[in-house]
């Protein structure tokens, strides 16, 4: 590959392509039971969950990963704390229940009063968002560990049994209605930040195809939260199945049941700052599908009489039919001729 040209892939951003051997190896170390609840289902669902009898409780946590570079090259840190919150609220709520209290742990490398009074300001909003209360935290100055900060978050929820979505019941015939994201969220930003950066374009120059926003804005626009429509949407009706379209893009799909395929036959339009990356550094559309939401933030499987009903739950925020379960395996994005198969 030529030195100067721009990264395609993940693996050629400096991401090394083995994240579901990883995520085998951690299934193996997390064997561990207790006497008492036990966890309900099995590693692989977008939320941890254990039985409580008529109860179920739901844990998740994760991060905002690189984007804390773009807070950093910005200078601005009132959002990423929004993105913390919707990386876990928004795996939570594809069970169905409701998020109820959060966590947060910030590892940074010298105190700065400044700095950490923004990220709470973005936690804070992300809370309000997502109706949770942040009932603890922790700060650690590591100056030998931590180069900057590292931003993570734990989220708790719970709900009745009956209200519990798996995707088990997800089948053929089921609709797929799509929710529009509000960008890149908070995955697919090493290979991102490096197609723009390898393109000569600061974070402060006009967004290709959409000036009217700088590349730095476009990628630090915090992630949608979920949480409220979705909850709205399970109460309406039947709701079998929903994904989180995070890394891994939308192979998170096939996490819902196996078995079946995803089919998108009508995706939503991605947001400007997707045809920039791909046409900046030539990327292919499988790349960009199994990279990033492309557009998709969200993802419920529905019978189709109740379709309309789930849509309308998301107003303001776009949202249509972009597809439907099949009998087969895996997902595809049928305008592009793209499938990739399940896990």
């Amino acid at each position: 590959m030529d030195e100067k040209a721009p990264p395609r892939t993940y693996p050629e951003a400096g991401v090394v392509g083995k994240r579901e051997m990883t995520a085998a190896i951690l299934r193996e170390l997390r064997h561990r039971r207790r006497s008492g609840p036990r966890m309900l289902g099995a590693i692989g669902h977008f939320t941890g969950l254990m039985d409580l009898g008529d109860r179920v409780l739901s844990v998740t946590t994760d991060s905002v990963g690189t984007k804390v570079f773009l807070a950093e090259a910005l200078g601005r840190y009132d959002t990423i704390g929004i993105d913390c919150v919707a990386a876990n609220v928004n795996d939570l709520v594809c069970s169905g229940l409701e998020p109820i209290a959060f966590v947060d742990y910030l590892a940074i490398n010298r105190r700065d009063d400044r700095v950490a009074a923004q990220i709470a300001k973005g936690l804070n909003r992300g809370a309000r968002e997502a109706d949770v209360a942040i009932v603890g935290g922790e700060v650690a100055v590591m100056p030998e560990l931590v180069n900057g900060f590292d931003l993570v978050g734990t989220a708790v929820g719970i709900g009745k049994r009956s209200k519990l979505i798996t995707g088990e019941r997800v089948r053929p015939g089921d609709v797929l209605v799509g929710v529009a994201s509000s960008g890149i969220h908070a995955n697919g930003l090493t290979l991102a930040r490096k197609v723009f950066q390898e393109a000569g374009l600061g974070w402060d120059a006009p967004l290709p195809g959409a000036p009217q926003d700088s590349v730095g804005e476009a990628l630090l626009e915090p992630t949608a939260i979920y949480v409220k429509p979705t909850l709205k949407a399970c109460s309406g009706g039947p709701v079998h199945g929903i994904a989180n379209i995070t890394g891994g893009g939308v192979r998170n799909l096939p996490r819902l049941k196996k078995g079946v395929e995803f089919a998108i036959t009508d995706p939503l339009p991605p947001h400007p700052v997707f045809p920039a990356l791909q046409r900046l550094a030539r990327i292919s559309d499988e790349e960009m599908y199994q990279t990033f939401n492309m557009g998709i933030g969200f993802v419920l499987a529905v019978a189709e009489a109740d379709a309309a009903a789930v849509v309308k739950a998301y107003r303001p925020r776009r949202a249509a039919v972009i597809g439907e379960v099949r009998r087969g395996k895996g997902v595809s994005v049928e305008p592009y001729g793209l499938h990739y198969p399940g896990y």
